[in-house]
């Protein structure tokens, strides 16, 4: 059991490492390509909703009081509102809809 857990932590460990020094290996001179910039600069973004979005709607017991906590996000994201403000409000929201769909199936 514990060289199996060893083994994992080495490959993860690798993994994680190829995954960082690609790019320094691939692209030594200066990227002059726009395209390329844009991509690189937003493919964090994209990853990190991919990977979060799927997972926020299965955050809480039900998909409707999920939808209501990030579209209460949403909304206080965009009105430029701080991160704490809008993971508050956000669970908050989810919350209430939690408790109000709760009450209304009794």
């Amino acid at each position: 059991m514990t060289a199996k857990m060893i083994a994992y932590i080495g490959v993860m460990a690798g993994v994680t490492y190829l995954v960082r020094m690609l790019p320094f290996v691939i692209f030594r001179k200066k990227i002059k390509s726009r395209f390329v910039k844009d991509f690189l600069y937003y493919v964090p973004y994209a990853v990190l909703g991919a990977m979060t979005i799927p997972a926020a709607f299965y955050s809480t017991g039900s998909v409707a009081s999920a939808a209501v906590g990030i579209g209460a996000a949403v909304l206080l994201a965009f009105k430029n509102k701080g991160l704490l403000a809008v993971a508050a409000a956000a669970c908050i929201a989810a919350f209430a809809a939690e408790v109000i769909l709760k009450y209304v199936a009794a």
